[in-house]
């Protein structure tokens, strides 16, 4: 699956949990996209939470942003380093973020950072389209 495949099919999915919590308030929505209840309430929503496994080892877990509007990619990539195709980054350079690099290509590794999952964040940048929060990612 490639980077906008899988963009697009978690807006959608993402868009049609919304539309049943259009009677909640924005602190409500948040709260619902909390891990233990998005594992219990929305199991098709992450294919992680069959195994009741986050993405990020954090206590307080939020999936509302289940990407991160500072992650960047390109499905035919950026530019070569070297040998290796960049496809993603992050726009914010964050330090706890790393480069997961294989033989051929340069990937963001975002599973140290927990900026878009925590909840003070997610009332900053907060929209209830999706896709309106994460209009720079591709």
């Amino acid at each position: 699956m490639t980077y906008s495949e899988w963009f697009y099919q978690h807006g959608d999915k993402h868009k049609a949990i919304m539309d049943r919590l259009e009677h909640l308030t924005m602190d409500e929505v948040i709260e619902y996209f909390r891990f233990e209840n998005m594992v219990e309430k929305e199991p098709d929503f992450c294919e992680l939470y069959a195994e009741n496994k986050k993405c990020h080892d954090i206590a307080g877990l939020n999936c509302y942003l289940c990407a991160c509007p500072h992650f960047r990619f390109k499905d035919k990539g950026f530019s070569m380093r070297e040998d290796k195709m960049l496809y993603s980054v992050c726009s914010i350079n964050s330090k706890e973020g790393g480069r997961f690099i294989t033989e051929d290509a340069i990937h963001q590794d975002c599973s140290q950072c927990y900026i878009p999952h925590r909840e003070s964040y997610i009332k900053n940048v907060f929209d209830r389209d999706w896709f309106e929060i994460m209009e720079n990612v591709c």
